[in-house]
C-alpha cells in the first residue's frame, strides 16, 4: 500500500467549485486505486492582520480546515500571502505554515511521498517539508509555474532549487520536460506524465441541436482558459472581424475580463462575443461539442487540458506551436497550428470552417489521453521513488 500527501495550491472548494479540476480528477483518479491511500493538504494563503478581516477574503475565512471533498480528506490549512509582492514570501510561509499539519497527519497516516502538484509555490514549499520530516518528495510541472515562476526574478531560483532537490518530478509533456531541462533540471528525474480526459462526458455532439440549445446561430468559436493575457483570448477577438457571421465564446474568468470586452467593443463585437465566466465541466463539454473550432493561441503552455477536450469532443483546434502541441496534433483532422496573429488564426478557423474534419477523426488524436493511463504512470512513478 502506498500512502501519498498531496500538497497543492490548485484544488477546488465551495467558494471556487471549478479551481484546479485537472489536479482534482487526477487525485480521484490515482485514490482510486486499489493500493494507495491518500490525504490531500489544499493550503489557503491569506494576507496577515488585520487584511484579512476584509470582506473580500470572507469567504476564504469561512473554509473549513479540514472536510470530505467527493470522497477525499483534504486539509485547508492557512498560510500567510502578502499581496504584491511577486511571490518572493510565499514558500518561506507556506511551508513554516503547514509543516506543523503534516507533522499532525503523519501521526494517523505514515506517507511514503510528498505529491506537489504545481512548481510553485508547492514545490519549494514541499522540498522544505519532506528534508525535515525524511519524505521524498515529487513535483508536477503543468506549464505557467516553469514558463512564468521559473523566470520571474524574485521565484526563478526557488523553482530551479527546488527540481534540482526533488526526488523525481513529473511534466505534463515532452516538450515542458525539455525547458526544465534547459533550466537546469536533472533530465533523468523528470517522467512526462500526460493529461487525461473524461471520454464519457467530453463526446461529439450534434452539432447543430446543440447550437440551438444554447442559441447560437451560424458558426461557432470556443476558446476555454483563465482570461489572462497569457492566453491571449485578444487575438482570437481580432481575428473575429475576418470570420464573417461567426461568434466566439470565452469561457473562464481572469482580471483581462474587462480589457477583452472592451475590445470586443471597440471592434462593433459585441453582439458575437460571449463571456460565459467560470463552467462547470459539464457545461464546457456542452460548448465545445456545439464550437466549430476551439482557438487558444497562448504564448506558452505545458499541453493545455481545453486542447485534449476539445478534441475529444470532435472539435478541432487552432493553436500557437508552444508547450507540447506538437504532441497532440498529430493528424491534419485534429487542427492547425499557427502564428500567433489575429490573421493566421483567422486563416485557419474559416479553412476549418469551410471544410470540416469528421469530428470522429478529431477525437481519434484525444482517444489516447485516458485518465485509467494516467494512473497508471502515476502509480508507477511514485512506486519507484519509494522504493529507491
Amino acid at each position: 500500500m502506498i500512502r501519498i500527501l498531496t500538497l497543492s495550491t490548485l484544488f477546488p472548494d465551495v467558494r471556487r467549485p471549478v479551481f484546479g479540476p485537472f489536479v482534482e480528477r487526477q487525485t480521484l483518479g490515482i485514490a482510486a486505486h486499489p493500493d494507495v491511500e491518500i490525504r490531500v493538504v489544499a493550503p489557503i494563503g491569506m494576507p496577515p492582520a488585520p487584511f484579512a478581516r476584509l470582506p473580500r477574503y470572507a469567504a476564504q475565512r469561512e473554509l473549513p480546515l479540514w472536510e470530505m471533498w467527493k470522497g477525499l480528506p483534504v486539509y485547508r490549512p492557512r498560510f500567510r500571502h502578502i499581496p504584491a509582492t511577486k511571490g518572493r514570501f510565499d514558500v518561506a510561509s507556506l511551508a513554516r505554515d503547514v509543516q506543523p499539519v503534516l507533522e499532525i497527519i503523519r501521526e494517523d497516516f505514515p506517507f511514503d511521498v510528498i505529491d506537489a502538484e504545481f512548481f510553485f509555490p508547492d514545490g519549494p514549499a514541499a522540498i522544505t517539508m519532506g528534508k525535515a520530516l525524511g519524505v521524498p518528495v515529487s513535483i508536477k510541472a503543468r506549464g505557467a509555474d516553469i514558463h512564468f515562476w521559473g523566470s520571474n526574478a524574485p521565484t526563478k531560483a526557488q523553482v530551479l532549487s527546488a527540481g534540482q532537490c526533488a526526488d523525481g518530478m513529473l511534466a505534463v509533456s515532452a516538450a515542458l520536460k525539455r525547458d526544465m531541462v534547459a533550466l537546469g533540471m536533472p533530465e533523468d528525474r523528470i517522467t512526462v506524465h500526460y493529461t487525461g480526459v473524461d471520454l464519457e462526458q467530453f463526446v461529439p455532439r450534434n452539432r447543430s441541436a446543440t447550437k440551438d440549445r444554447l442559441g447560437v446561430v451560424g458558426p461557432l468559436i470556443a476558446t476555454v482558459g483563465a482570461l489572462i493575457e497569457r492566453k491571449s483570448q485578444a487575438l482570437v477577438i481580432e481575428a473575429l472581424t475576418e470570420i464573417p457571421a461567426a461568434k466566439l465564446v470565452l469561457i473562464g474568468q481572469g482580471p483581462d475580463r474587462e480589457k477583452l470586452y472592451a475590445l470586443a467593443k471597440k471592434r462593433g463585437l459585441t453582439d458575437r462575443v460571449i463571456f460565459t465566466g467560470s463552467l462547470p465541466q459539464q457545461d464546457i463539454a456542452t460548448w465545445l461539442g456545439a464550437a466549430d473550432v476551439m482557438c487558444l493561441p497562448s504564448a506558452s503552455e505545458g499541453l493545455a487540458n481545453a486542447w485534449v477536450e476539445a478534441l475529444a469532443c470532435g472539435t478541432p483546434i487552432v493553436i500557437a506551436d508552444v508547450g507540447g502541441a506538437r504532441e497532440l496534433i498529430d493528424r491534419p483532422e485534429a487542427g492547425r497550428l499557427v502564428p500567433r496573429t489575429s490573421s493566421a488564426i483567422a486563416e485557419a478557423i474559416n479553412a476549418l470552417i469551410a471544410a470540416p474534419p469528421l469530428p470522429a477523426e478529431v477525437r481519434k488524436t484525444a482517444e489516447r489521453y485516458t485518465w485509467a493511463r494516467n494512473t497508471q504512470t502515476l502509480y508507477e512513478h511514485f512506486s519507484a521513488l519509494i522504493g529507491k
